[in-house]
């Protein structure tokens, strides 16, 4: 994985399927503190105390089909690469957190990448799940919530494409608002 959104997007599949209904994803950059963080929280069925121990081992997974578990021990490796580190808290029937922690300046942080994209194929192939995104940067914050949206537009779902479209554009709009850095603005939907 040669982005951050790419490493998001492995994890937050993981929280879907520990059948959460919402989850959140949260980033904070910061020159002044050269910190990023990423954190990804959600209210899922949560990983067993046997598997949590070993859980950023490759070769610890609770899946059947594929045996190797890559997404929590290279988001690990990337952020120990910065001389950062990585942070699992998880109860059962209640839910997981995952911190990540970055230097922000540190030559080998991976870029965020295409976070809005990421953002779109999540609430589009979930339509059920609340995702709430939430981006703060020294120049300010943005918060995203598919609830909120759903609410505000009177619709049951988002996974109309012309309003796919657009929520990705707000995204992509506010995140340039706030300084967000390390995004591809020029991705194409």
């Amino acid at each position: 994985m040669n982005t951050l959104s790419l490493n998001i997007l492995d994890i937050v599949q993981n929280s879907i399927r520990a059948e959460a209904g919402i989850i959140t994803t949260e980033i904070i950059e910061s020159e002044s503190d050269d910190r990023y963080l990423i954190t990804i929280t959600d209210n899922g069925k949560g990983i067993p105390p046997e598997i949590l121990e070993n859980v950023t081992d490759p070769f610890v997974t609770t899946r059947t089909r594929r045996r190797m578990g890559l997404g929590l021990s290279l988001l690990k490796h990337h952020a120990e690469l910065t001389g950062g580190g990585l942070k699992i808290r998880s109860e059962q029937g209640k839910g997981t957190e995952v911190v990540a922690l970055f230097s922000n300046s540190h030559i080998d942080r991976q870029p965020m990448g295409d976070i809005p994209g990421v953002m779109i194929i999540l609430i589009a192939a979930n339509p059920g799940i609340n995702f709430i995104y939430r981006h703060c940067t020294d120049s300010g914050e943005y918060l995203f919530s598919t609830s909120e949206v759903k609410e505000y537009l009177e619709v049951e779902t988002l996974n109309d494409r012309a309003l796919l479209a657009d929520i990705r554009i707000m995204i992509n709009e506010n995140l340039k608002e706030i300084n967000a850095s390390g995004i591809n603005y020029e991705a194409v939907f």
